[in-house]
């Protein structure tokens, strides 16, 4: 039975959020050979390719979605996020003041003011649903505020923590990468992005991390904790 595109993107949706990268790039794989690749299609597989650690490929596909829809909030900001871990900082900036313009300009045809305002009541329904144990409609609401206030990185940093809880640690580090390109010296987000990063398997990213943390803040005790954890070869718990 052939299956739609519409259903293809549904079923990549699923093996994305049970982590299986691979599983989601093998079904929309088959939308772009089918020719049938639209926007949200292209931004899930750059996603699905960046986090199994092919950044190239994954900002050809993100430039296609975004020739697809100039407009896609979501595909500049992971594209200005891919480009800042690959040190391309000036292109890294000028894909996040694009995505801020998109927002000034009206995203969905709404004002900056509204769609800020309606960001945040996503985020406070964002966190009833996390406080009620369903993380994942919690994870919906969270991403559905960032569509719309792309630069509040006080709600991507929550985004971030909610997935290392939820044990979506490669998912966690592109989200706390983004928040820290625009806020290099936030403790919190040196700290969740050094667990990221250690969760994923990259504890010499982590010591970085928390070794830059220690340096700049001194006087809060995580990232000597973290820090004397991986000398015991211990793994930090949430």
């Amino acid at each position: 039975m052939d299956v739609s595109p519409a259903q293809l993107l549904v079923q990549a949706k699923e093996r994305f959020a049970l982590n299986d990268y691979h599983g989601a790039i093998h079904l929309l794989e088959d939308l772009v050979d089918r020719g049938r690749a639209f926007a949200d299609a292209q931004h899930l597989l750059g996603l699905c390719y960046n986090l199994v650690g092919q950044p190239e490929r994954a900002l050809e596909l993100l430039d296609e979605a975004l020739r697809t829809n100039p407009r896609y909030v979501e595909a500049l900001v992971h594209r200005g996020v891919i480009l800042g871990e690959l040190g391309r900082t000036e292109e890294a900036e000028a894909a996040f003041e694009d995505a801020r313009q998109v927002t000034v300009r009206g995203q969905d045809g709404l004002t900056a003011h509204h769609a800020g305002k309606l960001a945040n009541h996503h985020a406070l329904l964002g966190e009833a649903y996390a406080e009620a144990g369903a993380v994942d409609e919690a994870l919906t609401q969270y991403r559905r505020a960032l569509e719309l206030g792309p630069a509040f990185h006080d709600l991507r940093l929550r985004l971030g923590k909610l997935l290392l809880e939820a044990g979506r640690s490669l998912e966690a580090r592109e989200e706390l990468s983004a928040v820290l390109a625009a806020r290099p010296h936030s403790v919190d987000a040196q700290a969740n992005y050094g667990l990221a990063c250690y969760l994923a398997g990259d504890a010499a990213s982590a010591r970085e991390t928390w070794e830059t943390m220690a340096q700049h803040h001194p006087g809060d005790p995580r990232a000597q904790v973290y820090l004397a954890l991986l000398e015991r070869g211990e793994g930090p718990v949430l």
